[in-house]
């Protein structure tokens, strides 16, 4: 399992009701006050209804504070009069008189500002009314996102939907903007009838009585052009002499037993297929069948035959199945089979945007690890589908799939300069505003402090010089594929994807479980009154405003892939066809050097007080270790152009690319134009190394690793803690919920660039290292004669490394490793089998070799019909309604009183629950499954397929066909 951390209408009738209560202060004054607005393209008409709840009332005033920059233009039933952002409506001579429980009303119209959303601090005569009515929650119950239907379909649609200060008064059904059907009492339903074929986003919409309304979240179902059948993957190879399978299901469900005849259609007869006839029944036809293609031994040409699947009644499914020759490695069919079936659309491993494609961190969507959701996705696919896409291209000489994934890369996870328009007005003298990290969400929000002093920022200049633009070349780390949440572009409103997303922001002990996920384009339309700024930052007044958080070590692996490429390409003489993504690849890495500076460019080494510890100059702030995170943002508002830069203090083990290091200060395609960018990754290369050899444990594994900001705010670290280069040691750097240097995958991710780098330079530092932690890998690695396997899974650590002595590096005998338990994560299998590969490679080592391709052919008993996969059993899925425990300072930690809601009208407040503001996990096809283990049952197992981790794999069968042939 993969545990990481990241920073950081229309003209309608819009009825957008507000209820208040009195506050137990007001003994005089109570008040109801409902606003309700018609909104049209650029202005809106508000009407306001008071009444009076309290003593009788000679004269009103009704205030309060628009939240979008909207503005008063005339107004009826009361002098109504702007002051800033803040609004009085008095009353006239004929309406002052209001005894207890009478009403009255007014209406004005205005201009709308950056949207239009209702005020929140109603207030009577001064005295302020607080308890907003709470929207509706509505859930749609069919159809479900596994269901597809035949055209003319008759799609049926439910929902439920309830209001907790109130009733329901109707519920819509949508499929896009329209609608489909009303229902005005429960159980809420409709049908849509004489459907045709398509793909169709459908929703529900409920309204209380008050005129409030909550969208819920859109589920994609298919409309097929008839019965279907679906053969996956759509290719598969085959080599002489020998067979491959590919798998038969049906698209919906059958009435009756349905015989689905299997023949070759076309191409060569040294092919065949069997069984030539399957059966699938009501309650199978899901569960895909196998058909076996066979390779006849004739010793003719490679050929290739066409496959189809027919049944009457139904559209049929082709596969195409292509001989390679037998002395092709079986590494390298097992390379193909599983490429295909990642790529094959049937599996779901990516969405396609026109011509391309963005990979889900899953393709199941009920996921929460570090992702809060299986169909976000991060900069880490990203850069695992251009590591696939290099391996298809070194076998296959075909680079325009590589070439697509950076086009994707570039389109989809690099914000546009439209999506970080200020930084014209990036002050690089003074990069960002001093806020101290804290380790518990609890302590938030975290003041900024503009005394504290920060450094000056060494490569702005350099880089805006290299490449003409003030704007940032990385990938931002998260994103909504499917704008689940809503937010869109920008929080544009519309369901724009894949939208920018944030979740970790508040310190050490934030798990995934206490995160509260915001758009990375903060305008201020959804979340609280300062959208979610306040959650994470203590100031006067905010601003809208874009931030974005980049992951090192997924732009580093795209800077190492794009090595890959290049020399591949090169020795087929392709160089031409990878070398404009090289170019790019080296921008990518120039600018990844923010990852190498103190958070706020303060001097690297024993630096403790944020107010004492001195700011930098020059390069006396670069630590020059690739650190968790950089981020950058600035102002959303052209006209007064502001914006800041961080890098990070924290250097984890699990981040550092010697290979891309290498390659960014020695390999003419990758070197970086600007003028110390490969002095920079020059220097980086051998630090890299020492901090590696220096972490090192007395049984090999690697510890957490460093910081120049001990608590994230420049605290005082333990008596005696051991420093590298004055940096302080910390063993779970920057995570603490799971501790960051816990799970094993770290080690492999990690080991395997060094291992690479070996392979490719002969590296004596490099190989020091991997001599002793190759054997302690090996010797807790189990692979059995069934295929089943064990491989570390959680560490334990205790001690500390000697401080650092670059001339005279101590032994580390008080630093060691203890295995908590063990996996048989798949995913970080095939990574450990690649480490081993390039060391044997590398080194001679037979043993590393054996041990890889032992775990190589046992992954290959785990194959299904989309991967490679494993059962897991998720007990951590409790935490999905645990509300905040200031016990155990455990749960979704809001402030007390701070209140908002999140696009689809789940609200945020301090009984929040993880679950309570992601409501549309409720309508996950597998949620029964976790409502059944928060009901007391066992936990619930499920069966994932992570895009990274099926790359992992495949990529570690193009390994041994790359080193071994």
């Amino acid at each position: 399992m993969r545990r990481r951390l990241r920073l950081a209408l229309g003209v309608v009738a819009a009825l957008i009701a507000a209820l208040f209560t009195p506050t137990a202060n007001a003994a005089t004054v109570a008040c109801t006050v409902v606003y309700s607005t018609n909104d049209w393209s650029n202005g809106f008409t508000a009407n306001v209804s008071l009444t009076n709840n309290g003593s009788a009332l000679s004269s009103w005033a009704v205030t309060w504070t628009f939240l979008d920059g909207q503005q008063v233009q005339q107004g009826w039933n009361a002098t109504v009069t702007q002051a800033g952002t803040k609004v009085t409506a008095s009353s006239l001579s004929y309406n002052g008189n209001l005894p207890t429980g009478a009403s009255t009303s007014f209406g004005f119209n205005a201009s709308k500002g950056s949207a239009n959303r209702p005020p929140t601090d109603f207030a009577v005569n001064g005295t302020p009314c607080t308890g907003p009515n709470q929207a509706p929650t509505v859930s749609l119950t069919s159809p479900k996102s596994t269901d597809s239907y035949s055209a003319p379909a008759t799609i049926p649609l439910a929902a439920t939907a309830s209001d907790s200060d109130g009733t329901v008064s109707k519920v819509e059904f949508y499929a896009g903007d329209t609608l489909l059907a009303t229902d005005t009492t429960a159980p809420y339903a409709g049908s849509w009838t004489n459907v045709p074929a398509g793909t169709y986003s459908i929703t529900a919409k409920a309204y209380d009585d008050k005129g409030a309304s909550t969208t819920s979240s859109p589920v994609s179902v298919k409309v097929l052009s008839g019965p279907t059948i679906v053969a996956s993957p759509a290719t598969i190879n085959v080599k002489q002499g020998s067979t491959a399978t590919f798998g038969v299901s049906l698209a919906s469900a059958p009435t009756s037993n349905v015989a689905v005849a299997v023949a070759r259609t076309s191409g060569s007869t040294n092919l065949t297929a069997s069984p030539a006839s399957l059966t699938f029944t009501p309650s199978n036809w899901q569960t895909a069948q196998n058909v076996t293609v066979t390779s006849a031994d004739s010793g003719a040409a490679l050929g290739s035959a066409v496959f189809t699947a027919t049944a009457t009644g139904y559209a049929s499914a082709t596969v195409t199945a292509t001989e390679v020759s037998k002395s092709t490695s079986d590494y390298q069919v097992e390379f193909l089979k599983e490429y295909n079936k990642i790529k094959d659309p049937n599996s779901g491993y990516f969405r396609k945007f026109g011509n391309l494609l963005v990979p889900y961190h899953s393709v199941e969507t009920l996921m929460v690890e570090a992702p809060d959701y299986g169909h976000e996705t991060t900069s880490e696919a990203f850069s695992y589908y251009l590591w696939l896409e290099a391996a298809y291209g070194r076998i296959t000489q075909d680079w325009a799939p590589f070439n697509s994934a950076w086009a994707s890369l570039e389109t989809f996870a690099i914000p546009s300069d439209a999506d970080q328009p200020t930084n014209s007005g990036y002050n690089a003298s003074k990069p960002a505003t001093y806020a101290a990290e804290y380790p518990s969400p609890s302590k938030y929000p975290s003041q900024l402090q503009s005394g504290v002093s920060v450094g000056s920022d060494p490569i702005a200049a350099e880089l805006k010089a290299a490449y003409g633009t003030s704007n940032v070349y990385g990938m931002h780390w998260l994103f909504d594929v499917d704008n689940i949440y809503g937010f869109g572009h920008c929080e544009d409103g519309t369901n724009t994807t894949p939208a920018f997303i944030n979740t970790f922001q508040r310190g050490s002990q934030e798990s995934v479980w206490e995160t509260v996920t915001q758009p990375s384009c903060d305008l201020m339309k959804f979340g609280g009154k300062n959208g979610y700024l306040d959650l994470f930052t203590g100031d006067s007044s905010y601003a809208k405003q874009w931030k974005y958080t980049d992951a090192p070590d997924a732009d580093a692996r795209a800077v190492q892939v794009a090595f890959q490429a290049e020399q591949w390409a090169k020795a087929q003489g392709k160089s031409s066809a990878v070398a404009d993504v090289v170019k790019k690849a080296s921008k990518m890495g120039d600018y990844l050097r923010y990852s190498m500076f103190d958070k706020y460019f303060k001097k690297i080494g024993n630096c403790v007080g944020a107010s004492t510890c001195a700011a930098g100059t020059g390069k006396d702030s670069d630590h020059y270790l690739i650190s968790w995170y950089y981020a950058w943002g600035g102002s959303a508002d052209t006209s007064s152009a502001w914006a800041w830069r961080i890098g990070d203090g924290a250097a984890h083990q699990g981040y550092q690319n010697p290979l891309a290091a290498y390659a960014l200060s020695t390999d003419p395609g990758l070197k970086p134009v600007s003028a110390t960018g490969p002095s920079d990754w020059a220097t980086s290369l051998g630090r890299q190394l020492e901090f590696l050899q220096w972490l090192q444990s007395s049984e090999g594994a690697i510890a957490g690793g460093a910081t120049n900001s001990w608590d994230g705010q420049y605290g005082t670290p333990p008596a005696g803690d051991p420093t590298f280069y004055g940096m302080y040691y910390d063993q779970q750097p920057v995570w603490h919920d799971p501790p960051s240097n816990q799970w094993f995958g770290f080690q492999t991710w990690g080991m395997e660039r060094v291992a690479e780098y070996y392979n490719t330079t002969k590296d004596a530092r490099a190989k020091k290292v991997l001599d002793k932690w190759v054997p302690w890998a090996i010797a807790n690695t189990t692979v059995n004669a069934d295929g089943s396997f064990q491989i570390p899974s959680d560490l334990t650590w205790t001690g500390a490394p000697d401080t650092w002595n670059a001339t005279n590096p101590g032994g580390n005998t008080g630093l060691h490793v203890g295995i908590k338990d063990y996996t048989e994560d798949v995913g970080v299998a095939g990574s450990l089998a690649k480490t081993l590969m390039y060391y044997a490679a590398g080194s001679g080592d037979t043993k590393s070799r054996t041990v890889a391709e032992s775990l190589l052919t046992a992954l290959t008993t785990h194959e299904d019909s989309k991967g490679i996969a494993v059962p897991e059993t998720r007990a951590d899925y409790n935490r999905f309604d645990d509300t905040y425990n200031a016990s155990t300072d455990q749960g979704l930690y809001v402030p007390p009183g701070w209140t908002g809601t999140m696009p689809n009208g789940d609200p945020i407040n301090s009984n929040s629950t993880f679950l309570s503001i992601r409501s549309f996990y409720k309508n996950d096809p597998d949620w029964s499954k976790v409502q059944s283990y928060l009901n007391g049952g066992p936990a619930p197992t499920f069966t994932y397929h992570r895009f990274w981790a099926q790359s992992d794999i495949a990529t570690a069968f193009a390994v041994h066909v790359d080193l071994f042939g």
